[in-house]
């Protein structure tokens, strides 16, 4: 679980606390629903491009993986994984597996158990329990407190650390993510919030944006994309954002292969 043991450090060090609602008696067998089928849009798309597995952390006393967060690892049918470490993470990581190990990869998950919708909780609620939430298809697999169980779910994360990887297992370098599109979620804040500083907004007027994932979303691309990845790479929490007179907190939020609009992050 050392996968798991790499973040789970520093988000407990972020401020904020979170109280998660009770658990309920669920011991790992599978859930009574269906899995979910994939989306229409998700069918819908090019072959290289279908998500195939895709793992998040929440929770936690840092309140991790609220609306709109970027997932922790995401893989792609084309062998591309998109790797996001740290909490709160604004900006990612390309890696590229081979196809004989994209193959073996996915034949571990469904020896896993991933294969198949299943939740695992303690009986007793745990206060600011991290949960770990793995999708395979239209299976999900969903456990409470993984630190305090011994899960073959939990014990795969491992596998889904793309910097461990072996060189021989992937097409090539891992280089930065550059998304084709990328949203920004402001929220409005005022002069005395106690910001780092204050920066004139370069792009479109924030105040613009439809409301999704809790704040005002716009989705750049284009040259308006490739800046605000720029501006990703330098962006502190603290900072606010000054566009049409109003002051902003902005985070920003590369969108993955399988993502196109705001409303793809409501969902998220």
């Amino acid at each position: 679980m050392a996968g798991l043991a790499r973040t789970t450090g520093a988000a407990a060090a972020l401020a904020g606390t979170i109280a998660l609602a009770a658990c309920g008696p669920h011991d790992g067998t599978p859930d009574a629903a269906p899995s979910p089928a994939p989306s229409a849009r998700q069918t819908d798309r090019a072959p290289a491009e279908r998500l195939v597995l895709r793992w998040r952390r929440t929770g936690g006393i840092a309140g991790l993986g609220g609306p709109g967060a970027l997932p922790d690892f995401s893989l792609y049918a084309d062998g591309r994984a998109v790797f996001a470490q740290g909490a709160h993470a604004q900006t990612a990581t390309e890696y590229r597996l081979t196809p004989d190990a994209l193959r073996r990869l996915l034949d571990e998950a469904r020896a896993a158990g991933l294969a198949r919708s299943r939740t695992r909780a303690p009986r007793q609620q745990v206060a600011d329990a991290f949960i770990v939430e793995i999708t395979m298809g239209g299976a999900r697999t969903r456990i409470v407190h993984p630190e305090g169980v011994d899960d073959p779910a939990v014990r795969f994360l491992d596998r889904l650390h793309p910097p461990s990887w072996a060189a021989s297992d992937q097409a090539g370098p891992s280089r930065p993510y550059r998304p084709a599109r990328v949203a920004v979620l402001a929220g409005r804040v005022g002069a005395d919030t106690g910001a780092h500083g204050v920066r004139a907004w370069p792009l479109a007027p924030l105040g613009r944006g439809e409301r999704a994932a809790g704040r005002l979303c716009t989705v750049l691309t284009g040259r308006d994309a490739a800046t605000a990845a720029r501006l990703a790479a330098q962006n502190r929490f603290d900072t606010a954002w000054r566009s049409d007179g109003r002051l902003y907190a902005v985070r920003f939020r590369p969108l993955l292969p399988d993502e196109e609009t705001c409303a793809d992050l409501a969902r998220a």
